[in-house]
């Protein structure tokens, strides 16, 4: 397979095993193979990179941490994981969504996350969800690791583009509910989803057109951000990321980079507003709260916490801080939001058509692996082929 696709440039890894699984899994037979394996690949094919899967359905790589892989290539290694809400059984619908939120984002961390500190591409290369709406375990799991996905920058694709299939599970045209297309192959299965990741098709850092660290209010629910309202520049939104300002978050105060304007709650159940006034007072001063690390607090002057949230017209308005730990029956999620840091511009934002003026053609083709999965890509392919420029569908820059 490797030689099949050596020099076709769409063509940009392969990864050489899904989901190992079973009681005849362990850790030495994956050093053993899988470094035979990525050194069988390589000679094949100087270019492609080189995915490693972990074990127990490619949720585990915590044994590298302590035990690095030996090649005799470098610079094209990358490591990839799984991640779905069943990957926890039924632990998102039974507990707290902060509460789990912050023990997966452990068990994740340590199952391979850790890479990322390591200087290691780590490929989100399946997560997904009933895009009917209707699984609670899936609903309160997608804020969450598009939060993270969102502010370690990972790339990802999707489980699946795929709307049905021809037979499966010996049922002729079974519905695939985690597609993102329709069982018609042509219509969207659920639009607000496309809404819900777009802004993780972006490429927040790394290499390529660079410009001052800045960061921007991600809300993962409905995949905004927060934007200053085009009625009155005081109000604050949710609108798509790239049509954000720049943010700067220091000493608690969130500001608009460069400005002397910071966010000031006005009290429970009011609008938040941009304030020329001191960022030290108490409802200017915003810390992360609860397990999951996404609710955005302030103090009021009774010594109350009061959260960021999102009324029904999209305003971002100050609210008391709901579902912070144990009630297993609350949905906190219009509270999460995560403050991420960039250091590239967002196409199409003022800050990317500013650079790009002073530099023509910044952006070079480049290797990213945000996309959405068709089926045949993980199922019966060892290659993964990255998804055309032209597609409306694709998180390639």
């Amino acid at each position: 397979m490797a030689a099949t696709f050596d020099g076709v440039s769409n063509v940009v890894g392969m990864s050489l095993r899904n989901e190992l699984r079973g009681p005849k899994q362990n850790v030495n037979d994956w050093f053993k193979y899988m470094q035979q394996g990525a050194e069988a690949v390589h000679s094949s094919n100087k270019k492609v990179l080189v995915i490693l899967s972990g074990l127990s359905f490619d949720a585990d790589l915590s044994f590298v941490r302590s035990r690095p892989v030996k090649l005799s290539f470098t610079g094209k290694l990358v490591f990839e994981l799984h991640w779905y809400s069943f990957s926890d059984g039924n632990s998102w619908a039974a507990n707290n969504p902060n509460d789990i939120c912050g023990r997966v984002l452990n068990r994740i961390g340590n199952g391979g996350g850790f890479l990322l500190n390591q200087g290691f591409p780590l490929f989100l290369s399946e997560f997904g969800i009933d895009e009917r709406g209707v699984n609670t375990n899936d609903n309160r799991y997608f804020g969450c690791v598009t939060g993270w996905a969102a502010e370690n920058d990972v790339d990802w694709s999707i489980w699946a583009l795929t709307g049905s299939y021809y037979l499966r599970q010996g049922v002729v045209g079974m519905i695939e509910y985690y597609g993102v297309l329709d069982s018609d192959w042509i219509s969207v299965r659920n639009s607000s989803f496309l809404q819900k990741i777009s802004f993780l098709q972006s490429p927040l850092q790394g290499p390529g057109p660079r410009t001052d660290a800045y960061n921007l209010v991600f809300h993962p629910l409905t995949g905004l951000c927060i934007v200053r309202s085009l009625d009155d520049p005081k109000m604050l939104t949710l609108g798509p990321c790239n049509s954000s300002e720049p943010w700067s978050y220091t000493k608690k105060a969130l500001r608009i980079k460069d400005q002397h304007l910071c966010l000031q709650s006005n009290g429970p159940k009011n609008p938040v507003t941009m304030t020329r006034m001191s960022c030290s007072t108490s409802g200017s001063k915003w810390q992360t709260i609860s397990a999951s690390r996404m609710h955005l607090a302030s103090t009021t002057s009774n010594k109350t916490s009061l959260c960021l949230d999102v009324d029904t017209a999209n305003n971002i308005v100050a609210n008391a801080c709901k579902c912070l730990t144990k009630d297993s029956s609350c949905e906190p999620m219009s509270q999460w939001f995560k403050i991420i840091k960039a250091t590239r511009p967002l196409k199409s934002s003022r800050l990317h058509k500013e650079i790009s003026s002073m530099l023509p053609g910044i952006d070079p083709p480049q290797t990213q692996f945000r996309s959405l999965t068709p089926v045949a890509t993980w199922e019966f392919t060892c290659g993964l082929a990255q998804a055309p420029q032209t597609t409306s569908l694709s998180g390639s820059p």
